[in-house]
């Protein structure tokens, strides 16, 4: 048996992983003194409110190793392997506190995948692997299939404003484009899991139909490109380039995920993003 376990870096709902059985870890939130998990103390709404009214950007922490404790225990104790996938170790130091907190279970097969990823991208990688898993593939097939998976991904983004980007120090390639352009609407990609500039827009709306012009170039037109929008407090725009990829490339499903409070930080509101995965 394989234990899949993911972090809300993914944007998975908490009620969705407990009701798949996927071992599932929040990351922190630190509004000046006071801190907060992710998952059950602090959801998006809420978070936005306090981001806009304050006057110093949040931080954000990667989950201590001892909130994997529990979870590897019990798969040590059922001699279950576990899989953790992890959002990029350039953006998040979630990697080193699964890996730290595995030293403690040398008996236990603990795998930890830098997905180099995400948001959707990343959920769509740990639901892959959780339906691998629930097929009964062995944890060499699902840890293959999951590394070739995250190799073929691409990861567009429309931010609003480079401002969060640049405050969290977070902003990687995409600096080139900072500062006296700070009202253009810059196309950013994930990129060896760091932010990249793609190219800038003057208006969103320019942005978001050169974004759709990107996947529709670019993404297979197939069901297997497991193709889905992200937002952060933008679900009615998220909706309609859900539901014209839909049309345009033939995918009855495109899901809508909500960036996480770990990744608005980071971003500010209004970002729209897109990922899917190229053909092998």
């Amino acid at each position: 048996m394989v234990k899949i376990v993911a972090d809300t870096t993914s944007g998975i709902l908490l009620e969705e992983a407990r009701n798949l059985n996927i071992g599932y870890i929040p990351q922190i939130i630190n509004f000046g003194e006071k801190s907060y998990r992710d998952d059950t103390e602090l959801n998006n709404a809420t978070f936005l409110k306090m981001l806009l009214a304050s006057d110093d950007l949040p931080t954000t922490a990667a989950p201590p190793p001892a909130l994997y404790y529990p979870i590897y225990q019990q798969a040590q104790e059922d001699n279950e392997t576990v899989i953790v996938i992890c959002p990029s170790a350039l953006v998040s130091g979630t990697v080193r506190s699964a890996t730290i907190a595995a030293q403690d279970f040398p008996e236990a097969d603990i795998r930890i995948i830098d997905s180099r990823s995400i948001g959707g991208g990343l959920a769509s990688l740990v639901l892959r692997a959780h339906s691998l898993a629930k097929e009964g593939k062995s944890a060499n097939e699902i840890e293959s299939h999951i590394t070739s998976m995250a190799d073929r991904e691409k990861n567009y983004f429309v931010v609003d404003t480079l401002e969060f980007l640049h405050r969290g120090g977070r902003i990687g390639g995409a600096k080139a484009l900072f500062g006296s352009v700070l009202q253009i609407k810059p196309i950013l990609k994930l990129e060896n899991g760091q932010a990249e500039p793609v190219e800038s827009q003057r208006t969103q709306r320019k942005a978001l139909n050169r974004l759709i012009e990107l996947v529709t170039e670019e993404c297979p037109y197939s069901a297997e490109s497991h193709l889905c929008v992200m937002h952060g407090d933008s679900l009615e725009k998220a909706q309609e380039l859900a539901d014209l990829f839909s049309r345009q490339l033939n995918i009855p499903t495109v899901r809508i995920f909500d960036l996480p409070p770990a990744f608005l930080t980071h971003t500010g509101p209004g970002i729209l993003g897109v990922s899917f995965f190229t053909k092998e």
